[in-house]
């Protein structure tokens, strides 16, 4: 069992930047942030290796970097340049399947934490 909790969402306004983390209670070697919006499937954003190898949706379009700190068994998301379009639930995930951006593929999930980005 992993427990993952999550920190660092918020509200702000399009082209600002929020950095979200996520916490686990051990050893993951594959982590990943997921969204979902009002009235939409939760879709993949990014995911990172134990040894730093990262995957990326489309739509990020190098506006944010995923990164984890082995050390302390922390994810991170650092968001900039945030788009109305990026208001979402924000979930980490870990253990996964198949090291893929597919919500069927992971085990444990996070709480959430609510990114809103006002235009």
């Amino acid at each position: 069992l992993v427990q993952l909790v999550e920190s660092g969402g918020g509200s702000v306004q399009a082209g600002g930047s929020l950095k979200l983390s996520c916490a686990a209670s051990g050893f993951t070697y594959f982590m990943a942030y997921f969204r979902q919006a009002p009235g939409k499937e939760r879709e993949g954003v990014a995911t990172v290796s134990n040894t730093g190898s990262t995957k990326y949706a489309d739509f990020v379009e190098d506006r944010f970097t995923i990164s984890k700190d082995n050390a302390k068994n922390t994810l991170y998301l650092q968001m900039n340049s945030l788009k109305p379009e990026d208001t979402a639930l924000y979930y980490c995930a870990a253990v996964a399947t198949r090291w893929a951006l597919d919500a069927s593929d992971w085990k444990y999930w996070g709480q959430g934490t609510e990114v809103t980005v006002s235009s």
